[in-house]
């Protein structure tokens, strides 16, 4: 690991550079987050020269701004095996490094585990202290006030930095993050600095330097008042690349003996002149020059998640109801085209899963039609709120489930495995998927005519089927694909169709394929007709096996003493799936279609 307690001031700074450099060099190869992470390496630093990362608690909120933490914790020289297969996380990862506190890929949770870590500390009688990450994107959610609020009554000894680049991922949504980057900009604060400009033109030099001094202890207390009326201690805003002010504020931070948060102002990709400020392109980028910040070319395939975005666009042209809602992912989820166009109707609500689902509620109560877009593993932090607030009532929102299924470099922490066996248990909630345009076309007219609860989920990326023409889609009506030359039936879900039909074009026996289309609620006149025909049945879909799409069709099966038929589901294991380009993970798995075809193989010759 690398020690920087003796460095001076001199050789932080260059150190700084040096880190800068790694990361662009990197990123710029592997892909991964940029302008977030660039921006915070004077702050880390920091923490690394103040605090003492061999005991102290380092919290990341996210992670996906700790690359230099990673640089300066023995990764330096795997660092070009970032977010690749068998190589570094793109966020932090104790069984990684054991200078990981703890995993996150996923928001606002940084302030909640300093509090926990702080509690054990205590009970432990350490001499320890918990330094939470956080930027201020992330202060958008509830789940840091919930934190805040009993952190501020208990007095903890903890240490929050909040990283203020006026920007998450998209740009700063809400009053709280105005707050934490505006409040200098107000009326009442721009009259009161003129006034004391026009007293200081008068005043002799000494009296100047004090009015002077005055105007900016103001500036200082003021954005602070909200975490002080908390409870918790405030510094700042101070410079978030000022090396030497940092530590000395870090330093008084860490002598306090209870809560304190410094806010520290940053520039977004700091360091590379092409990505610096407020530019959401460069939060989160693939491969790209260095020299000219374009990016590698991409397959020119459509991806399921722009036929989302003009489809949503279409309707609500034509249908003045068709609202929306997305939560701090504009771009990634393409309700970006829409808002721009329809500000009124489709909103982005910061990173607040929760009150995003909730909010749709009563607009479709009253006669909206609600299109709640979220990824996949990020309305698992909205999951009481489909129960309670939409499925209980049962109202007519459509769910849209971008990334679902692998995602790839992004790991463990955004794999879209979970949707189906979280959302399949609920009463009232319908479940279907698309396979290609078309379908994801019919799927989302389906949705849009649908007047109780429902969720269809699409992959990252492009759809592994090739287009063609499908019928319109009823509630709970499959769609038998072809009819097989034996007793083999692969039933496809989702993206699993072009999965079952890649893996079909191997076999040397020709089997029957089935659009599964609902997996709640079956159709089980059609599951019952062709299983008189066929006996042997393998499931395909990108999804957890445990409640999952096999499952469901077990019980089916189990229900109907369908007794006779046996079905081997490829869906993923009980298991937590790595980070890594999405083939490899897929191999890794087991999952690409020659190697699907040969297990298939070898089971029907077992079973001969």
């Amino acid at each position: 690991m690398t020690d920087i307690s003796a460095y001076s001031i001199e050789e932080l700074n260059t150190l700084s550079e040096k880190i800068r450099e790694k990361i662009l060099t990197t990123v710029s190869q592997n892909g991964g987050h940029l302008s977030s992470t660039m921006g915070a390496v004077d702050l880390i630093v920091a923490m690394h020269k103040v605090f003492d990362v061999k005991k102290d608690p380092f919290i990341f909120d996210v992670s996906h701004q700790a690359y230099a933490h990673k640089l300066l914790t023995d990764r330096w020289d795997r660092f070009d095996t970032l977010r690749q297969f068998g190589g570094l996380s793109g966020y932090t990862k104790p069984s990684e490094s054991p200078y990981d506190y703890y995993v996150a890929g996923h928001s606002s949770t940084s302030i909640s585990l300093a509090v926990g870590a702080a509690k054990a500390i205590a009970l432990k009688k350490e001499e320890r202290i918990p330094v939470a990450f956080i930027g201020d994107g992330s202060m958008s959610a509830g789940m840091v006030y919930e934190a805040l609020n009993e952190l501020g009554d208990r007095k903890y000894p903890v240490v929050i930095i909040l990283n203020d680049n006026e920007m998450s991922i998209a740009k700063p949504i809400g009053a709280i993050s105005k707050l934490l980057s505006q409040t200098m900009a107000g009326s009442f604060y721009q009259k009161f600095k003129g006034k004391v400009e026009k007293v200081l033109d008068h005043f002799p030099d000494g009296a100047a330097y004090m009015a002077k001094r005055f105007e900016e202890s103001f500036k200082l207390i003021t954005p602070g008042i909200l975490f002080e009326e908390m409870g918790i201690e405030y510094i700042g805003p101070v410079d978030g690349h000022d090396i030497e002010t940092l530590i000395e504020t870090m330093e008084v931070a860490k002598a306090f003996g209870k809560p304190v948060i410094i806010h520290a102002q940053t520039t977004k990709g700091k360091g590379y002149e092409i990505a610096e400020g407020t530019k959401e392109h460069w939060h989160g980028v693939g491969a790209f020059d260095l020299k000219t910040g374009e990016s590698a070319k991409k397959s020119g395939s459509k991806s399921a998640t722009a036929i989302f975005s003009e489809t949503l666009l279409a309707f609500a042209d034509e249908d003045e109801k068709v609202v929306g809602v997305t939560a701090a992912m504009p771009s990634g989820t393409g309700m970006n085209v829409v808002m721009e166009k329809y500000p009124e109707r489709f909103w982005d609500v910061a990173i607040a899963e929760q009150h995003a689902v909730t909010s749709m509620g009563p607009l479709a109560k009253e006669g909206f039609k609600p299109f709640c877009t979220i990824y996949s593993t990020f309305l698992q932090r909205g999951y009481d709120q489909v129960i309670h607030d939409i499925a209980l009532m049962d109202l007519g929102v459509a769910f849209a489930l971008d990334r679902a299924g692998i995602v790839g470099e992004d790991g463990e922490t955004h794999q879209g495995a979970f949707d189906i066996s979280y959302l399949r248990a609920i009463p009232n909630m319908t479940l279907l998927a698309p396979y290609n345009e078309t379908t994801m076309r019919l799927a989302m007219a389906f949705a849009k005519e649908y007047e109780h609860p429902c969720a269809f989920r699409y992959p990252r990326g492009a759809f592994i089927a090739e287009d063609c023409s499908a019928p319109a889609f009823e509630r709970g009506k499959a769609n038998l694909l072809q009819e097989g030359e034996e007793d083999i039936l692969f039933i496809g879900y989702g993206n699993g169709v072009g999965r079952a039909q890649k893996t079909a074009e191997l076999m040397e026996r020709e089997p029957a394929i089935l659009d599964l289309r609902f997996v709640k609620p079956l159709d089980e006149a059609m599951l019952e007709k062709l299983a008189q025909n066929y006996k042997k049945w393998f499931v395909f879909s990108d999804s957890a096996k445990q409640g999952g799409v096999g499952s469901a069709i077990l019980e089916l099966l189990s229900q109907k003493g369908m007794l006779d038929i046996t079905l081997t589901s490829f869906e993923y294991d009980d298991a937590f799936i790595t980070h890594g380009n999405t083939k490899l993970v897929e191999e890794s798995l087991g999952l690409l279609p020659e190697q699907l075809a040969k297990k298939i193989n070898e089971k029907l010759e077992d079973r001969n």
